[in-house]
């Protein structure tokens, strides 16, 4: 069927939502737009769905929503007994988002699937939380993480907590283009699914055990810290709110300000328009009432509270963004320290962090005795990494997981990045060290002088359209062939992750350790069209460092081109 014949079919069937129904109207004639809207399915992989919400099939709405939620009811009741077939669902604060669940949700219960639903928005953490307390075959998370404010997204969870596997995706793939949108969808009101008990609301007893693990993360005795720091909180108008101020309250942080254009949950994100905390612009604001209020600390997480940024203030009192692998090294250095001293590091301690997170993490474990496992790029191959443990009954060999993408875990309670977790040891650590007169930058800087400086930098480069695939390939292809340097700096070892590595699923990936503790990772982007290139340097200042980075820069950019 082309795109015109599927346009008119959803002119006619797609009659449910007004705002898709408008847009339908508004794009008549118009065959670029309709082209756009319709040349494919959105996307389905093992990040489930994301895209811009509006009419169509390559749109975010409830039709996209119903025909997702029916593939995956079907692969639930093909590979669970009856008494198994459970879901739980969250969303966050997007546009349509609570719509969207609900839409989920009235699927599933038609399906005979019971579903199990938060009455208001939450965070990703506490939908990977809920998915295990209750026993679920999968879980959903209604979000588009950091995306701008006219997308939304699907994630799914598979029955361990983390985000579904390439094989369980391939597979609800399929269900899903065995879907008629508007003929073999099964759906049931939403009201209706909540009197009958196919559909209910999560107790909420789940939420405060996910609290409470949470703070049981602690390392520390009251006694030992200076609770009084001054903090400024951002959500960025998503789902931190409550579960981070609630965390933070209950452990004794009572000098907390929030950013009250950037307090309640707002789909537009006014004053943010890319929510992102690793984004300097959206951490402006927040930086700003830290100047204000004379604060000790700054925090920020993204929508759905699965990622937390910080910033500090330096000798001169402004205000230093931290990167998330300066953050996740700081948290892994306090994490082992105090274990340490209190006693409590496991014989066989492990931290697992992905292949593009700086390798001066573990420089960091190694001093402490503590086992490295690096996994792919993602952190659901770090909650797959905690669930092999729990199967050898070694979950509490797991102290620390992170990447570099401003994501943190110390516990196993969950199985995906958890921001709640991150800015409550985050806080705790500040504390902690203020209490003993050490800023964050002083600690950085020690690490620097133990290890030496260590500068991490990501770069993407555009390669547009079928040649631009095509030209990737052949660039992954001549440096699996011969690659002796990089910039000048002679290349000592490479892994190449596509003949699979250390047990981990094949991937396109090319890791480069260079002479002198440095390393390049090379990968295409599994949702762009873009090489991305992350490169870590090790020298005795920042100066060194980033002369010898600029030199692997300019080789790589004169190599793609």
């Amino acid at each position: 069927m082309s795109y015109i014949e599927t346009y008119e079919v959803w002119c006619n069937a797609a009659t449910e939502d007004k705002d898709v129904v408008d847009e339908l109207k508004q794009i008549a004639g118009d065959e670029a737009r309709i082209e756009d809207a319709f040349y494919r399915n959105l996307a389905f992989g093992t990040g489930g769905l994301r895209g811009v919400i509006g009419a169509g099939t390559n749109r975010m709405n409830i039709y996209t929503v119903r025909k997702a939620s029916q593939g995956l009811a079907n692969y639930v009741i093909k590979n669970f007994d009856v008494q198994d077939r459970k879901i739980a669902i969250s969303f966050d604060s997007r546009i349509k988002a609570d719509l969207f669940a609900k839409t989920a949700a009235s699927v599933f219960a038609a399906n005979g699937i019971k579903v199990f639903i938060y009455s208001e928005l939450m965070p990703t953490p506490c939908l990977s939380y809920a998915v295990r307390a209750l026993n679920c075959a999968a879980g959903i998370m209604v979000t588009a993480s950091h995306n701008p404010s006219k997308y939304n997204g699907y994630k799914v969870y598979g029955s361990d907590g983390c985000q579904i596997t390439t094989e369980a995706a391939a597979e609800i793939l399929e269900e899903i283009e065995n879907v008629d949108t508007f003929e073999t969808v099964k759906t049931i009101d939403y009201e209706t699914a909540l009197q009958n008990g196919n559909v209910a609301y999560i107790a909420d007893n789940v939420y405060t055990d996910f609290i409470n693990e949470v703070l049981g993360q602690s390392l520390v005795s009251s006694e030992e810290i200076n609770k009084d720091v001054a903090i400024v909180y951002s959500p960025l108008n998503g789902t931190g709110l409550k579960p981070v101020t609630r965390a933070l309250k209950e452990a004794g942080y009572t000098n907390i300000t929030l950013v009250e254009e950037q307090k309640n949950p707002d789909g537009n994100f006014p004053t943010c328009p890319y929510p992102n905390p690793e984004i300097k612009e959206a951490m402006a604001l927040g930086m700003e009432y830290a100047k204000k209020c004379n604060a000790d600390l700054l925090l920020a997480t993204d929508p759905d509270c699965d990622r937390v940024g910080i910033a500090v203030k330096n000798s001169k009192g402004e205000y230093v963004l931290l990167t998330g692998n300066q953050t996740g090294c700081l948290l892994l250095d306090y994490v082992c320290s105090m274990r340490m001293k209190n006693g409590t590091m496991p014989q066989d301690a492990e931290v697992v962090k992905t292949i593009v997170t700086t390798d001066l993490g573990e420089q960091i474990a190694a001093n402490y005795g503590v086992k490295t496992v690096n996994v792919l790029t993602g952190f659901k191959f770090i909650g797959e990494e905690i669930g092999l443990l729990e199967k050898k009954e070694k979950a509490d060999s797991y102290i620390f997981g992170f990447e570099e993408s401003y994501g943190y875990l110390s516990g196993s309670y969950v199985r995906d990045k958890d921001a709640v977790d991150g800015a409550f040891l985050i806080c705790e650590m500040f504390a902690y060290y203020k209490t003993r007169g050490i800023s964050l930058l002083d600690k950085l800087e020690e690490l620097y002088a133990k290890y030496g400086y260590c500068l991490n930098t990501l770069h993407s480069y555009e390669f547009e359209g079928s040649s631009g695939l095509e030209k990737m390939q052949n660039i992954m292809a001549v440096m699996r062939d011969d690659m002796p340097e990089i910039g000048g700096v002679k290349v000592v070892r490479v892994n190449d992750y596509l003949k699979g590595i250390d047990g981990l699923p094949k991937s396109d990936v090319i890791k480069f350790y260079l002479d002198g503790n440095g390393s390049v990772v090379v990968r295409p982007s599994g949702t762009e069209p873009k090489m991305k290139v992350y490169i870590s340097i090790t020298a005795s200042n920042e100066d060194s460092a980033r002369v010898k980075e600029q030199a692997i820069v300019a080789f790589m950019e004169q190599f793609l081109s």
